[in-house]
């Protein structure tokens, strides 16, 4: 991937939203992102492109002693001499897991002072002085992937080609503490299943001495081989690509400490009961801490790692009948050595601190974002029990012994980074398009972190509510100007629907594309049933082994909203990506009576197809259970599976260079409609992902499909 300058439009050319939309990486760019807070509070230290159009992220620093000043740290521009950024494939795949498009400096780590920052640029390793606000290269051995700095700042460890290598940040003494014995074990780089579906994206970690590190070794001999291919350019050999899908072998992992001085001893845990290694913490306040994972996913252990010997013990089991749901932020020590963790007991998902619950049901715990001496700092939406529904808005809490204090205020999806008396909070709020950062010290606004992100070109008009006896969450949106007198309008709901994604959310700027599809003539009904994150632990793990339920749930809400808006219920389409592309060529097989056209971006059609760590949580495992596969697949060894008359519009779109729903999923969906002589169309997208970063696809896209749905529902 080659980060490139946009070309401006010509003058008189009028800015369409899908081309700004694109263009402006779903408005992102120019907004600022990935906080740190220096322990001593006195600089912010955060990351922030030029502006709403340009792809290059700079590494900038907010001074809060004396002047409050934001400063560039690093510019990949002038480090680069204004060279084009190339990216070695590692790196491409590091931001394929992350969904990460843009360019420049997209990540960085600090020092425990937050004084140096390393980061890569084109697979070379620099590094930023904060303080001095200069920059420079550090000649490592590239290409280089995840830059760490140790907490004393004396020393940078990366991976580089499978190895974990470690170089002194005056660039001395560049040398390799792991090395792979074969070609297909890594060091220090997290496997796919950890990036992809854990929430893990690191393979290796400082500890507090800055002496030793853990580090995760990667033998994917046991995964089968998938072979990559790009039938635009036949003349180019397929890519191998090792893909743990349901039911066969995972990469196996292990975790070493190893010294500065070349020192290695095993982390030993029981691996074959417990072969996920989910979540790892090294800090001052105690010896490692690991949470590792049965594959069923229905036990997990607390480890506290020997920093000698490397045995662990056990710290806390968490069990539960369905599935442990781990928590961003945890585990980890509290200052005194209590263990702070979240999880689903009585009926919530609650924080806990050492054998105290601090939390109940009224707040339905989402991270914990910081630990300090007095406190925790956690985001969390409403509970089951909440005195006032508050659909779509997370919040930002401190909670401790004495109770549960909001620090967030008014309705939006809040965010926070904290150190010390310090709090970086981010607001993204429903009538407002650009996300507000406010720098708080004991409470109160020092500062306000600009954002340069483009405004979009038309408003989201978003009327947040619920729908059906199970009070789904949802939002409505209409064309700009509707008037009563307009009538009823054909439908198209827009959801995710599933696991992980909540598509009904208290903001602005993620009802856009939704908008723009109002706007073109739809009542646009964004629905989150069963499945979906935010709620309840029973709301989401209510899909165990029927992911059906998903649908029953949108059909619910369509019906019971029509009762109070305009919904043409005669004409009635549904669009979605990945889980929500598999729940739209659902709805349009499945339910023909109520769904009349679909667009299906990556989806999902044999869950066979896809890989272990999700699949298995919600389905099991397909040797044990086919039936439950085969009643949740859109295709089966037979042809369609559960279709029904009569047969209606499908749209299927689909990245031809997609490693994580891959391509397969669509052409084995459009094999089984041509034999069952049902009527599709199947876009496939040469060099495309399961991102579509490209401008021009990106734009594209969103005119095909809404041209599509007005042809298959009649209002062209």
């Amino acid at each position: 991937m080659t980060s490139r300058q946009q070309q401006p439009l010509p003058a008189s050319a009028p800015l369409s939203f899908p081309r700004q939309y694109a263009r402006t990486q779903r408005f992102m760019l120019g907004a600022p992102r990935a906080f740190t807070v220096s322990p001593d509070g006195s600089r912010v230290v955060f990351l922030r492109s030029p502006s709403g159009t340009e792809r290059a992220h700079r590494l900038w620093v907010l001074d809060l002693d004396g002047e409050v000043r934001e400063r560039v740290a690093a510019d990949p521009d002038a480090l680069l001499g204004g060279a084009e950024e190339e990216l070695p494939a590692e790196e491409r795949a590091r931001r394929e897991r992350s969904r990460e498009g843009s360019g420049g400096i997209v990540g960085y780590a600090v020092d425990s002072e937050a004084e140096l920052a390393a980061f890569a640029l084109s697979g070379r390793l620099f590094t930023a002085e904060l303080r001095a606000g200069t920059a420079r290269e550090l000649p490592a051995a590239g290409p280089v992937i995840d830059p760490r700095p140790s907490p004393d700042g004396r020393f940078v460890a990366y991976a580089a080609k499978g190895a974990l290598r470690v170089i002194g940040a005056e660039g001395d003494g560049d040398r390799a503490l792991a090395e792979p014995e074969n070609a297909r074990t890594t060091y220090a780089v997290a496997e796919f299943l950890a990036a992809e579906e854990m929430g893990r994206t690191r393979g290796f970690w400082w500890g507090p001495g800055s002496d030793r590190l853990l580090v995760a070794r990667v033998d994917e001999a046991p995964v089968q081989r998938w072979w990559m291919a790009d039938p635009a350019h036949p003349d180019r050999e397929p890519t191998p690509v090792a893909y743990p899908a349901a039911g066969t072998a995972n990469a196996e992992v292990r975790l070493y400490l190893v010294g500065l001085d070349g020192a290695r001893t095993e982390v030993v845990w029981d691996r074959e009961r417990y072969p996920y290694l989910a979540r790892v913490h090294w800090s001052p306040s105690g010896a490692p801490l690991l949470l590792v994972q049965t594959r069923d996913q229905r036990t997990a252990l607390h480890l506290s790692a020997d920093e000698e010997t490397g045995a662990t013990r056990t710290v806390h089991v968490d069990e539960d009948p369905v599935w442990v749901e781990p928590a961003a932020g945890t585990p980890a020590w509290a200052p005194d050595g209590r263990l702070v963790r979240v999880a689903d007991e009585g009926g919530a998902r609650v924080l806990s601190v050492g054998d105290r619950p601090l939390t109940g049901a009224q707040l339905h715990v989402r991270a914990v974002l910081d630990i300090g001496d007095s406190d925790v700092l956690i985001s969390a939406s409403a509970g089951e029990e909440a005195e006032l529904p508050e659909t779509g808005e997370i919040h930002v809490y401190r909670v401790n012994e004495l109770g549960v204090e909001r620090v967030s205020e008014g309705a939006g999806v809040h965010s926070a980074v904290r150190s010390g008396a310090v709090t970086v909070l981010a607001s993204a709020r429903p009538e407002v398009g650009r996300t507000t950062v406010q720098v708080l010290r004991e409470g109160k606004q020092v500062a306000v972190i600009a954002s340069y992100a483009e405004q979009a070109v038309l408003s989201a008009r978003v009327t947040f509510t619920e729908g059906g006896a199970r009070r789904i969450p949802c939002a409505v949106l209409l064309p700009t100007g509707y008037t009563e007198s307009d009538g009823a309008l054909p439908v198209l709901l827009d959801p995710y629907g599933g696991p992980h994604g909540q598509r009904v959310v208290a903001a602005h700027n993620p009802h856009l594309t939704s908008q723009w599809f109002a706007d073109q003539g739809f009542a646009v009904v964004v629905a989150d049933g069963r499945g979906t994150p935010g709620r309840s632990p029973a709301w989401e793990k209510a899909v165990k082994d029927d992911f059906t339920l998903t649908l029953d749930d949108q059909i619910e809400a369509l019906r019971d909203l029509a009762g109070r808006y305009p919904l043409d219920l005669g004409r009635v389409a549904i669009r979605g990506w990945s889980y929500g592309g598999y729940l739209a060529a659902l709805a349009v097989l499945r339910r023909p009576d109520v769904f009349h056209a679909g667009v299906a971006g990556a989806p999902v059609t044999d869950w066979r197809l896809y890989d272990t760590h999700y699949t298995e949580r919600y389905l099991g495992l397909p040797g044990e259970q086919p039936e439950v596969y085969a009643a949740n697949s859109l295709v089966t060894d037979d042809g369609l599976s559960g279709a029904a008359e009569p047969a209606r519009p499908l749209m299927i779109i689909h990245g031809l260079a997609d490693d994580n729903v891959v391509m397969a999923h669509s052409l084995r969906l459009s094999s089984a409609l041509l034999a069952a002589g049902r009527p599709h169309e199947l876009l496939p997208l040469s060099g495309v992902t399961h991102m579509t970063p490209q401008e021009q696809v990106a734009e594209n896209l969103l005119l095909l499909q809404v041209d599509f749905l007005k042809r298959a529902l009649g209002t062209a």
